[in-house]
Formats: structure tokens, sequence, C-alpha cells
């Protein structure tokens, strides 16, 4: 498939990315945007802090031509970002990865924006080249917001098709465009599946597996030869908290309630920025192994997938102290002896336990199950627990 087909869904190219800053520097949402996630107290101050922030956006784009240059720039807001919203950001295994062979990072997905950012900053970091990123159309409703993905190496995922031809045709040049990315040495990083996991159970749907495997298929390469040339290599993010916990458990209990859920006008945005500029406690991230082997169906890729990102997740006192919580409750039936023999000391455990009730403290009471998933739910099904009663009926619901 030839260049001119990704046209539509691919992220801006350097020769495009002057015009796109130029626009950007006298966008008023742009500069509500850095007033807002506080890059200095003075851009929040009434009336001058617009027109100051106005001057730094052009002083700090100032001459830049290419999305390599972008990056660079962007580089130490990112530093900083994560300095004021986290105690850590911490990996592993990168070095057991080549900095030479592009990956197809195949992540959990917990976070619009930082999910994929914290992925490259330590990418980044480390020395490897940042990867293209899947995004959601829905994130591209907003012009300012779709700029700033694609200047970023964003490219689009439609969602939403209804007609059979149509998704035929839309996810066979989405996955002919993944591939051609690994193979001209650009890693891309892509969600497991569509959305956020809002109540913190990390699973891979197998048509993300299925939609990889198109553009290879038909050029008769085996499923396996397909993962291995893409070099499918699966990533955990753990966080220690998530800013955007209360709002995920209302989305989640509304479900479970009547069925559904409709979504207010900008609420993808407003999530975004809570993610972005949200306290996150300490962030982990772990690299798993390339896929490699016999596979049999998408379903067998999908589960090899899930039993890595499983095994890398990391845990917090708060993922203890959630599932204590839920059997209290009531809304677990037993904690796993594996998890009884693991908890941290009794006085980290307190001060969970006492963080806990002050986040959920603010929320309605029928919302504090969903919201303790979020947190328990990971650590439940690593120790291959059934999870919680509330998720039982909330797939019910479905």
């Amino acid at each position: 498939m030839t260049q001119p087909d990704f046209d539509r869904i691919r992220p801006y190219r350097d020769d495009e990315v002057a015009s796109v800053l130029d626009d950007w520097v006298t966008s008023p949402k742009l500069r509500n945007v850095v007033r807002r996630a506080g890059v200095t107290a003075l851009f929040r101050l009434p009336l001058i802090g617009t027109f100051l922030a106005r001057l730094w956006l052009k002083k700090q784009l100032s001459g830049v031509r290419t999305v390599d240059e972008l990056q660079q720039v962007i580089a130490p807001w990112v530093e900083k970002l994560f300095d004021s919203t986290t105690d850590s950001v911490t990996s592993n295994g990168l070095e057991n990865l080549s900095s030479r062979k592009p990956c197809l990072f195949l992540s959990n997905h917990r976070d619009i924006v930082t999910d994929p950012a914290v992925v490259n900053f330590l990418l980044y970091r480390e020395g490897f080249a940042t990867t293209r990123i899947a995004i959601g159309d829905n994130l591209t409703e907003d012009p300012l917001v779709s700029d700033l993905m694609r200047l970023n190496k964003s490219f689009i995922v439609r969602r939403n098709l209804t007609s059979p031809r149509e998704m035929r045709d839309v996810y066979l040049t989405l996955s002919a465009y993944i591939r051609d990315s690994i193979e001209s040495g650009h890693s891309v990083w892509l969600a497991q599946r569509e959305g956020r996991a809002k109540d913190g159970i990390d699973v891979t749907d197998p048509a993300i597996i299925k939609m990889l495997y198109m553009s290879h298929k038909r050029d008769k390469r085996s499923l396996c030869e397909a993962i291995e040339s893409l070099n499918l290599v699966p990533v955990a993010v753990s966080y220690e908290v998530d800013p955007c916990d209360a709002g995920k458990a209302r989305e989640v209990e509304a479900r479970a309630r009547t069925g559904t859920y409709k979504k207010k006008p900008a609420e993808d945005i407003e999530s975004i920025i809570r993610g972005i500029t949200g306290y996150k406690g300490r962030i982990h991230v772990a690299f798993g192994k390339p896929l490699s082997g016999e596979f049999s169906s998408p379903h067998a890729v999908a589960e090899a997938v899930d039993r890595q990102i499983l095994d890398l997740y990391r845990f917090f006192p708060v993922n203890f102290a959630a599932a204590e919580k839920l059997l209290t409750r009531g809304d677990l039936i037993a904690l796993p002896e594996a998890i009884r023999e693991r908890m941290p000391d009794r006085p980290e455990m307190q001060k969970a336990h006492a963080w806990l009730d002050r986040r959920m403290q603010p929320e309605p009471s029928a919302l504090h199950p969903y919201m303790l998933g979020i947190y328990a739910n990971p650590l439940l099904r690593h120790f291959g627990s059934d999870g919680i009663k509330i998720q039982e009926e909330r797939e019910n619901n479905d």
C-alpha cells in the first residue's frame, strides 16, 4: 500500500510543522491550556497571564521546523510535568530491547495521554527513538487537540464504524500503516483495547490482533510470521494513583445501573487535562519480551499479551488496601492466600486505607466499590481471583 493511502490517518510530516506551529502561537485555546497546566504561576494572573503565555509559547517554539525538534522542546516540559505530578517514574525491561530494532508496544490503557507519554518519556530518556502513537478519532474533534497529537507522532484510529465494508477497509489501512511504520524503522504504541480500562481490568481485545494481521494475511503470511515481524512487545503501565478514578467510577456505575452512559460535551478533553495535571503517585512502566512461538489464533496472541501484562504489573500498598476494603464491605468473596502473604507492612497499609477513605469521601457511596475496583482488580487478577461481585453485575448489564 502506498503512502497516499495513509494521508487521512498519518501524523504530520516535517514540512507541515512550521505552519501548524504558527497557528498555535495565536490560539487562545492553547494559551488557556498552557495557563491551566501551570507552567508558571504568572500565567494564571488575570489579563496579563494570557499575554505572557503567548510570549512564552512564541519563544519556546521559535525555530522549530521538524517533529524531532518539537519533541526536543517538549521533553523538558514533560519531565517537569512528571516531576510535579508524580513521586517517581521508573521502568524495567528496556535493557532487553535493541534501540536499532523498532517495536510494536502493545500496552494496557489507563490514561488517554499519560500512557503513551510516559512510555515515550522513558524511551527518550534511555536513548531510544520515540514511538508513533495510535489515538481514537474522538480525540480529533477539537482541532487544537488533533494538531497537538498529530505533531507528536500520533496517527488516527477511526471508531464507531457500522458498515462491514467500511470497517474492513479502515482496519486494512490501519494494519498496513502500522506494518509500514515498523518496516520503515518507526516503533508504534498501541493500546490493547479500544478505550481505557475504566474498571482496572486490563484485557487485550483479539480484534486488535486480527486488525494487525490483516495486511500480512493479504500477503499470505502466517499469523506467527506477522507477530514476529511486528516485534510485538507487551507493556504494563502501573499508576499508584489514578487522577481520573472518580470519573471512571461514575461511568462504570452508570453502565451497571442503566446499561448505558452518555459522555458530556468536552468530557474527553477534561479527562486529558485531569490525567496530565493530576497527582499520580508512583508510576512504573514494565517492558515485556517480544512475542514469539506458535500461535493458533488471534485469541491465543491476546492471551499471551495478557499473561505478560499481568506478570509485569507493579503493585502498591493502595492496591492491597483496596482489596481489603472490598472484602470488608462484602463485595469480594475471598482474598486469595497469595495476596495475604504479600501484604505490605501494616503502617503502609494503614496509610493506604486512610488515603482511600479520603479519596472516596467526597463521592456518593454508590461509587465506592467501583473506585476500589480500579485499584484492586489488577491485584486480584494477577493472583487468579475472579474479581469482585460488583464486576460480575456490571458484565451482566453490558
